[in-house]
């Protein structure tokens, strides 16, 4: 499905009206996630109405995107809308290979001044919506937000802090694989992800996963020795051709 350009709000309206029609996914309390990830959530998925914070970390290209990618996919595979606000980096050859459909993936680059209109009018509309958190947020608006998450049964994913959150997810430590000494590439990276939340998030939890480039997120496990690693690899993702790659994300540019 060819992508379109969408500019203003009215448009965004227009967007929104055919996002909240009945889909596969549409009567689920919990979008599904990739097996690994379920331990890290009290319900194992995305519960609808609930808030799942992503922290972006120091520096913020620590893995935080990659770990939203792995968050969307399956929700995304099931027949859920998703939208990213805020994140003009965010990469559409990414999210393809992530299993994302672009055909459902709205994206709004540069929302502005409007950033709380965008994204409420997301949350009416769309099952998962991803922000970037703004620095000059308030607590009020915040909670606005997350409140209208819960009246509409849409998924609230804050990419920054974001006190209140039902669960927060964070990668704390990452290495690389693939470098040899002078020669390589990067291949994938062997990250660890802690979440933390209130009621029954409350109890802190970390698990180690492969955030990779070309192959499937996976739980490492725990035996660290080589050879383990090495027998339980992943199959790898499928190739994207030129009628995939000519698949582009649906676009919202502005907010008025």
């Amino acid at each position: 499905m060819a992508g379109r350009m969408v500019v203003g709000s009215a448009a965004l309206a227009e967007l929104v009206r055919p996002a909240s029609a009945p889909d596969p996914a549409g009567g689920h309390r919990v979008l599904p996630v990739r097996p690994e990830l379920t331990g890290l959530l009290p319900n194992r998925g995305l519960r609808r109405g609930s808030t799942i914070a992503v922290g972006a970390g120091q520096p913020r290209r620590s893995g935080a995107t990659s770990l939203i990618l792995a968050l969307l996919a399956e929700a995304s595979r099931a027949g859920s809308w998703c939208a990213v606000v805020g994140v003009p980096t965010f990469g559409a050859g990414a999210a393809a290979e992530a299993g994302i459909a672009l055909d459902r993936l709205a994206l709004v680059p540069n929302p502005g001044p409007e950033w709380p209109t965008v994204v409420a009018a997301l949350i009416d509309g769309v099952d998962v919506v991803v922000t970037a958190v703004p620095t000059t947020v308030s607590a009020s608006v915040a909670n606005r937000l997350a409140a209208r998450a819960r009246q509409r049964g849409s998924v609230l994913v804050p990419y920054g802090r974001w006190d209140g959150a039902d669960v927060t997810l964070q990668v704390v430590r990452g290495v690389w694989e693939g470098l040899g000494a002078g020669r390589g590439r990067l291949r994938r990276r062997e990250v660890t992800v802690s979440a933390r939340g209130r009621g029954a998030a409350a109890r802190p939890k970390e698990i180690k996963v492969w955030l990779p480039g070309d192959e499937l997120t996976r739980v490492i496990p725990r035996s660290t020795g080589a050879g383990a690693v090495r027998a339980a690899a992943p199959r790898r993702f499928r190739v994207v051709g030129p009628a995939a790659a000519a698949v582009r994300p649906l676009t919202v540019v502005g907010s008025a």
